[in-house]
């Protein structure tokens, strides 16, 4: 992608290092973080990590949708994401923190990181997103619960089989009002976030939804496509929140 289309770019890549905490967090948290890894390492010896640590992998590929409760969660020691597509459902864990960079892990290799509520990369799946390039004014980072108007930004995209890196695409976010969504039994006030995209080099349009907590600008839910047909709904069932100021 040309340098003047984006200003600061950035890259994302994968972490060679092994999946630690990358910044000081309370104990009780790294606790949480650690216990995906050691349940990760048990290669389906346990029936822990062959049923509630499912992955995306295998939902793409016909996985019947999952539904865990209020009560199955709080019972499991670690921070749970919900991740579906229309072929099924499979609850990812928190595995790794890099700043705002968090690692959600399944078996199989997959991997899905986050970085303001906005997956930024993906690996193990049948399509990745193997990177972004993004604006120095990143509206994310502001937080979508600052918006009040239509904003659009550019941004670079690096998806993968076929090589199409540095895909140039137009987003623009789009503040859809106040909605009510109930996760785990629990109702929860916020802002839908509508993002349009549009690459016409590549002949690309899709849709994605944020569901913002409009006191801190947390993403409750979201359905984003990260590949190119390939839309991923995310839940969080027991949430990582950064601490507040």
């Amino acid at each position: 992608m040309p340098s003047d289309q984006l200003t600061n770019t950035v890259r994302t890549t994968v972490p060679k290092a092994c999946p630690t905490p990358a910044r000081t967090v309370p104990a009780w948290r790294r606790l949480l973080l650690a216990w995906p890894l050691l349940l990760l390492g048990l290669h389906g010896c346990s029936e822990l990590s062959r049923s509630s640590v499912s992955t995306v992998k295998l939902a793409m590929h016909g996985r019947p949708q999952v539904h865990p409760g209020a009560a199955e969660v709080a019972a499991k020691p670690y921070y749970q994401l919900l991740a579906s597509s229309p072929e099924g459902s499979a609850v990812l864990i928190l595995g790794n923190l890099d700043g705002r960079r968090q690692a959600w892990y399944g078996n199989h290799g997959v991997v899905v990181f986050i970085e303001y509520g906005r997956v930024v990369q993906t690996t193990g799946l049948d399509q990745n997103l193997d990177g972004l390039q993004l604006p120095a004014d990143d509206p994310f980072v502001r937080g979508l619960q600052t918006l009040t108007a239509p904003v659009t930004y550019r941004v670079g995209k690096d998806w993968s089989p076929g090589y199409r890196y540095g895909v140039p695409v137009e987003a623009t976010l789009v503040p859809a009002g106040h909605e009510q969504i109930s996760i785990l039994d629990t109702t929860h006030d916020v802002v839908r976030v509508d993002e349009q995209l549009s690459a016409p080099a590549m002949h690309y349009r899709a849709t994605n939804h944020y569901w913002v907590d409009p006191r801190d600008g947390f993403i409750w839910k979201s359905e984003q496509q990260v590949a190119p047909g390939l839309t991923l709904q995310l839940v969080q069932l027991r949430p990582y929140r950064e601490p507040q100021p």
